[in-house]
């Protein structure tokens, strides 16, 4: 019989995840048993020989053969990686405050695409029509004479400063 392939942990039983994890298996009556995820492959080579162990797998079938019982087996392997229920819901909060986020600046990447352009050429033309009025008005009242306007009224400068940047 072939000797058993090794995966890219180099330890039997060991699979790596893309996360970086491990997670040791063991396959028993057709079926395979998963022990646990681990966070180095070493770990999760022991607790692969542990249940080899109970299993009362021959010597050739362990990671670390210098193993010598299964209470010993089970005293080095590292108990597994436990996921609670307050660690899902844990995860499941933080997942949707990062969908909200990046929701939030895909709104705001199409606001920016198309309304500020839109946004600041109303407001320009608001603003050049309140001046409009404003010199209509001011000028219907030096033509009737009947200003409200004072000598001293800011709103002159404002005036001046108008007709001669828009004659310019």
């Amino acid at each position: 019989m072939p000797p058993c392939r090794r995966g890219a942990s180099g330890f039997r039983g060991v699979r790596v995840h893309p996360s970086g994890r491990f997670t040791a298996e063991i396959r028993a009556g057709g079926f395979r048993l998963t022990l646990g995820t681990y966070n180095t492959p070493e770990e999760a080579a022991r607790a692969y020989d542990a249940a080899a162990w109970r299993f009362r797998r021959p010597g050739h079938d362990m990671n670390f053969p210098d193993v010598e019982s299964l209470e010993e087996a089970e005293f080095l392997a590292p108990p597994p990686c436990l996921v609670t229920d307050e660690d899902r819901r844990r995860h499941r909060q933080v997942q949707r405050r990062i969908a909200i986020a990046e929701r939030d600046e895909q709104l705001m990447r199409q606001w920016r695409a198309r309304s500020p352009d839109a946004f600041f050429a109303n407001l320009r033309a608001q603003r050049r029509s309140n001046r409009r009025h404003r010199r209509a008005v001011a000028a219907f009242e030096l033509e009737n004479s009947n200003t409200t306007w004072t000598e001293n009224d800011p709103r002159w400068d404002d005036l001046w400063t108008e007709t001669t940047s828009d004659d310019e």
